[in-house]
């Protein structure tokens, strides 16, 4: 990976240096038993308006897709395996706590990265959750993409 990060499925010690957390030895064990978890694990997540432009990103990138261990919240998941050959471990909907699902693995470090295509132009009713969620990539510096532009740099970066 380009960003030197280890990839989901490894076993990973890495000291944390961090005014959140301290400092201190931790080490991540990911997913036993999955049988997919060498793969990179990225999630999907579109607002409402927003879920037509990631359909059409993921059916444009769906090889590369394919290659990574998904998941998404519940409409998004349910509306990426209609119209892809996809297959995506779907979370509860954005406002009944998928955002909040999907910030804990990010604070487990079991996501390499996140597409979330959000609706700036409305007001969710769940805005507290998306922050949560914004804020956890930011102090676990976990890849998040929020347009079309920067999901294509994180779904080809993650090929590096």
């Amino acid at each position: 990976m380009a960003s030197g990060r280890a990839s989901s499925h490894e076993k990973r010690s890495a000291p944390v240096e961090n005014k959140y957390m301290g400092t201190g030895h931790i080490t991540h064990s990911y997913r036993s038993g999955d049988q997919r978890s060498d793969m990179t694990r990225v999630a999907l997540i579109a607002h409402d308006e927003k879920k037509p432009d990631l359909l059409e990103f993921a059916q444009a990138h769906e090889t590369q897709l394919a290659a990574y261990d998904l998941i998404a919240t519940g409409t998004t998941g349910k509306r990426l395996m209609e119209t892809t050959d996809l297959e995506v471990e779907r979370k509860e909907s954005g406002p009944l706590g998928g955002d909040l699902m999907i910030g804990s693995e990010v604070a487990e470090n079991k996501l390499d990265g996140i597409v979330f295509l959000r609706d700036p132009l409305r007001a969710q009713p769940h805005e507290p959750d998306i922050s949560a969620l914004l804020r956890i990539c930011d102090v676990h510096d976990t890849a998040l993409a929020t347009n079309l532009a920067s999901a294509t740099f994180l779904i080809e970066g993650l090929a590096d």
